[in-house]
């Protein structure tokens, strides 16, 4: 079905797109897995930017063929379970840095938790917040953090992961910031 630029509806849920979330989905308790239990290996890292892949692709499929609503909650949550799952488990394999990788995790998942949150309460009353440059941006700089921890390059040096996750941390505060402000710039243009 095609709907001017678009092959598929709003509404569907079987897409390039989102079979590519689902991958990431999927893929994500063996990236977890192989965080726990092999942290710092080019297998790891190699499942990671599996993950890391899909998600970059499936933007771009998802623009190419039509966003879906099935997709715009999806996608998030499939980001949410790679970052947050991935950082837990990198607290975890890394117990004399438990502190230094804890507190911005906890710092990301509370930003995570109130943006589904506050997203949601803006879609109930008709406001779509879309995702902005930066926020794509911090993704990115939350997969580097994973990936400086894993590469055997790089996995050792711990200054590297926690400043790196450090960097994601404000980032993700910082666009948690800017879609609020925006979610009531919308709100009140309504």
């Amino acid at each position: 079905m095609t709907t001017g630029d678009r092959t598929y509806g709003p509404t569907a849920l079987l897409t390039p797109a989102n079979l590519m979330t689902g991958f990431r989905i999927l893929v994500a308790p063996v990236l977890i897995y192989m965080i726990l239990f092999h942290r710092v290996s080019w297998w790891t890292a190699l499942v990671g930017l599996a993950a890391a892949a899909s998600d970059y692709f499936d933007g771009i499929v998802a623009r190419r063929h039509g966003t879906t609503t099935s997709g715009a909650f999806l996608d998030p949550l499939a980001d949410k379970v790679v970052v947050l799952g991935s950082f837990y488990a990198i607290v975890l394999a890394r117990p004399h840095g438990v502190s230094a990788f804890l507190v911005p995790s906890v710092i990301i998942t509370l930003r995570e938790v109130w943006m589904s949150a506050y997203r949601s309460r803006a879609a109930r009353r008709g406001v779509s917040i879309p995702a902005s440059k930066l926020a794509k941006w911090k993704t990115f700089v939350q997969d580097w953090a994973i990936a400086l921890c894993v590469l055997p390059i790089t996995g050792h040096h711990t200054a590297l992961g926690v400043a790196t996750v450090w960097l994601a941390a404000v980032l993700t505060v910082y666009t948690g910031v800017q879609y609020y402000v925006e979610g009531r710039r919308l709100a009140r243009a309504r």
